[in-house]
């Protein structure tokens, strides 16, 4: 019997590599690896091979392998890439002792540490779009059902207008009393002049 195949441990748009038994501390790899979180695979490979740290260029030799896990082994777009995740662990530990005065001994613990890059493909802009657009045609869709209801119980939509509020009835009021002031006027200065008229017809007839 053959062994059976290892579960798959990430999503189907992340692709994963491990580093062991790295010559370090595990706090002084992490000083490295949080420089590179959540930034794109190209950026973070320029960063990684100007880092100053000895440990820098296995990080780095660790993230190209998640990069090309990536491409070859489960088909992602290689500029779409981001690293998800680094995270660092401890590894075995060497020890070592020096010897002192009086027949002592110190001892020297030389640490290994492990580091796990994550590196996850970015969704893109347009597919969130189309995702987010049928959420807003749902409203739209209940006031059509709505206007069809009020259709089929016989109520005119179209002649209801909205009731103004109370204070832009009060607004109107005394622009209403100024317009029908403005008509009287008029009214009456047309019939002071038609009389006028009708006297001096009458005058001339005499």
């Amino acid at each position: 019997m053959g062994q059976t195949a290892n579960e798959r441990r990430v999503n189907d748009n992340e692709a994963m590599a491990m580093a062991k038994n790295l010559r370090t501390s595990a706090q002084k790899l992490n000083l490295v690896a949080q420089t590179i979180r959540g930034k794109d695979a190209g950026k973070a490979l320029v960063d990684l091979e100007f880092n100053s740290r000895r440990i820098s260029q296995d990080v780095r030799k660790c993230l190209q392998s998640a990069i090309a896990n990536a491409e070859n082994n489960h088909g992602l777009d290689v500029d779409r890439l981001y690293v998800a995740e680094a995270f660092v662990g401890k590894d075995i530990m060497m020890k070592r002792f020096r010897a002192r005065a009086r027949g002592r001994a110190a001892k020297i613990l030389k640490p290994f540490s492990r580091l796990t890059i994550i590196v996850r493909e970015r969704e893109d802009a347009a597919a969130n779009k189309k995702k987010a657009a049928p959420a807003k045609k749902a409203p739209v869709k209940k006031a059509a059902a709505e206007k069809a209801e009020v259709i089929e119980s016989g109520i005119d939509v179209t002649k209801s207008a909205p009731k103004e509020s109370a204070d832009n009835q009060a607004k109107k009021a005394p622009a209403k009393k100024a317009a029908a002031k403005k008509t009287a006027t008029k009214k009456a200065a047309k019939k002071s002049t038609k009389t006028a008229a009708k006297k001096t017809s009458a005058k001339k007839d005499k």
